[in-house]
């Protein structure tokens, strides 16, 4: 199609001046002003329309909500449901975990290698529940080191985005140029089309955020903590038992030095025998069957050992649901739609001055209680020993349901924002197992990366890797409305010829300067665009605008769309220009000017970096 100079190309530019206002200072919800934005281009071009050749409105309703129907944008949203499945069923938990393990004994190597391996991950899988995956344990592992989670998290975000560029299918932000392209009569672009100069700007980033970001961020205190902010660290113990049975891992487990080394983080406060309590120290104490062990722990240490699959709780476990859990008639197992969750004894409650055994809990609630936890004092008695006082947490197990029920159950007060559902490892492994073959269809060129992200997001939820309601939870409804309302901004910005002039008006400032040099020019303006709007934004307005560049200077278009890619990815110096960096600012209490004071330098170094290295890997 001939592109038109028209007098719409010019409100095109107010409506995308307007975005960037709107998506840089969030007064405005992001859906909302998305909304707007379309709103306002199919109004105005519904009003005047840009007549084509034929006569026919080139940017009618069907042409500037066709984003919303996207290959890439679609890809997206089937990846992320995909890397939902594989964070909800904790797959890649294991690795982390014996990541985490390796910490004792060298933690100052271990976290550099953690970084390597989260950049590792995030090529091939959304950089988003990577970074969610990786908190916790590098929060764990900075505690090790002496140090404190403000030191590591920033540099967990960024390492996560530096490896993310590096492959088609690391980001959306890729996905989407390629969807773009795919639009614009090129070439579709393959999983490793621009591997080797993605690597290239990923290592110098990473070589950075590992070894002077630390030294940048301040440490304003804080320690491991969730993603939501609260601490998981915060010495809160409750009391637990575990049953030694016939089949117990830890039977047989002998102390030294008066600690039990496979249960690390635990405090163990007695061990009852039979009619005789075993109090600390513990010399030359061997575990038999029948012992059951009073420990000490914190919500996220046992939350921790249910994931694990370590099976300390199982002989507890296992009695308890089996006498009062039931699934379609089957005993259930820790996992699977398990929830974990507190609940405190209300002031007048029945069960005041009675065990859990004498009340019944898991007979009237469904639920076992894991757990107690008390202020007043340390307690060394048996778990159904306790009497209840006003003010107990009770740390419970038990289905969704059941959890749920708690809310109308006038004796505890159910904390709902405690709740966390346990992964089951069988679906863990199914998880993984889509994965790879979705991974495996795209390298051997079976199937295109939006079929095989579609099927692979059909497989998480026809195997029960996912229910409906958990996809429908994973799907980002910001990315949904912003990508498809800038890709109606796209449409319009090429068909009204917005694209062309500012490509023309870019190659006549720059008409004295060689290539390499407006490559440069283009590169820094997309860097800078992305952390003021958004990296997905930033890729869909610039791509045509790249690809109009390339042809008014005959060079290969992908040189500049690769730099699109390259520079939209460059994320790092506001807390808005990704995902990944709002995600750490409660963890590691930072403040939006300590994006600016790291994230600048790297995104400056970056742009030098492939400013002199394009040039020379393309020949230009």
């Amino acid at each position: 199609m001939e592109i038109v100079y028209a007098w719409q190309m010019w409100v095109t530019y107010g409506i995308i001046i307007a975005a960037v206002i709107l998506f840089s200072i969030e007064r405005i919800s992001l859906e909302l002003s998305a909304l707007g934005i379309l709103t306002a281009l199919l109004i105005f071009f519904y009003v005047f329309p840009l007549a084509g050749a034929d006569g026919r409105n080139l940017l009618n309703s069907t042409t500037l909500l066709a984003g919303f129907a996207n290959p890439a944008l679609i890809a997206v949203l089937a990846l992320l449901v995909v890397g939902h499945g594989m964070f909800q069923t904790g797959a890649l938990d294991g690795a982390a975990r014996y990541v985490a393990d390796l910490g004792s004994t060298r933690p100052g190597t271990t976290i550099f290698f953690t970084f390597l391996l989260v950049a590792v991950i995030s090529a091939f899988l959304n950089n988003t529940p990577v970074a969610v995956m990786f908190i916790p344990v590098l929060a764990t592992l900075a505690l090790r080191f002496g140090s404190r989670a403000p030191k590591v998290m920033m540099t967990l975000s960024y390492v996560s985005i530096l490896g993310g560029m590096t492959t088609l299918i690391g980001s959306s932000t890729n996905l989407l140029v390629a969807g773009v392209v795919m639009t614009s009569n090129l070439p579709p672009i393959g999983i490793f089309d621009f591997v080797v100069p993605g690597v290239f700007l990923a290592s110098i980033g990473f070589l950075y955020s590992t070894l002077v970001v630390p030294r940048l961020v301040p440490d304003r205190g804080g320690s491991a903590m969730d993603i939501s902010g609260s601490s998981n660290g915060d010495g809160k113990q409750y009391i637990a038992q575990l049953e030694i049975t016939s089949d117990h891992p830890l039977l047989g487990e002998s102390s030294k030095a008066g600690l039990f080394p496979q249960l690390r983080d635990m405090t163990v406060r007695m061990i009852q025998r039979g009619e005789h309590p075993i109090l600390p120290p513990f010399e030359d104490v061997t575990l038999m069957t029948g012992d059951v062990i009073i420990v000490a722990a914190t919500r996220h240490t046992l939350t921790e050992a249910l994931k694990s699959g370590a099976r300390i709780f199982e002989g507890m476990l296992e009695e308890r649901f089996a006498e009062g859990i039931e699934t379609n008639g089957e005993p259930a197992k820790p996992g699977g739609e398990l929830i974990l969750a507190e609940t405190v004894v209300a002031p007048g409650s029945r069960m005041i001055g009675q065990t859990i055994e004498q009340i019944a809990f898991r007979h009237q609630t469904g639920c076992i209680v894991l757990g107690i936890q008390r202020r007043s004092r340390m307690i060394r008695t048996l778990l159904n020993d306790i009497r209840l006082e006003a003010g107990d947490v009770l740390l419970v197990l038990g289905k969704g349901t059941r959890i749920q029920d708690l809310r109308h159950n006038r004796d505890v007060l159910l904390l709902e924002w405690s709740a966390t559902e346990l992964p089951d490892p069988k679906l863990g492994h199914r998880a993984l197992a889509i994965f790879g073959v979705m991974v495996t269809t795209v390298l051997l060129d079976i199937l295109p990366i939006d079929i095989a992200a579609v099927t692979a997001a059909g497989a998480i939820i026809a195997t029960g890797v996912l229910n409906v309601r958990q996809a429908a939870r994973a799907i980002d409804r910001r990315i949904f409305l912003m990508v498809g309302a800038m890709l109606g901004v796209a449409a319009a910005l090429d068909a009204t010829g917005g694209a062309r002039a500012i490509a023309e008006a870019t190659v006549y400032v720059f008409s004295d300067y060689s290539v390499p040099v407006i490559l440069s020019a283009f590169f820094l303006a997309a860097a800078i665009t992305t952390n003021v709007l958004t990296n997905n934004a930033t890729a869909v307005l610039f791509t045509p605008i790249a690809i109009s560049t390339a042809s008014q200077l005959g060079v290969d278009p992908f040189v500049f769309i690769y730099a699109v890619i390259f520079a939209a990815n460059c994320s790092f110096a506001t807390p808005m220009g990704y995902q990944t960096n709002l995600l750490v600012m409660g963890p590691g209490h930072y403040e939006f000017r300590d994006f600016v004071r790291t994230g600048t330098p790297l995104v400056i170094l970056l742009w030098l970096a492939y400013s002199f290295f394009a040039p020379w890997y393309y020949g230009l």
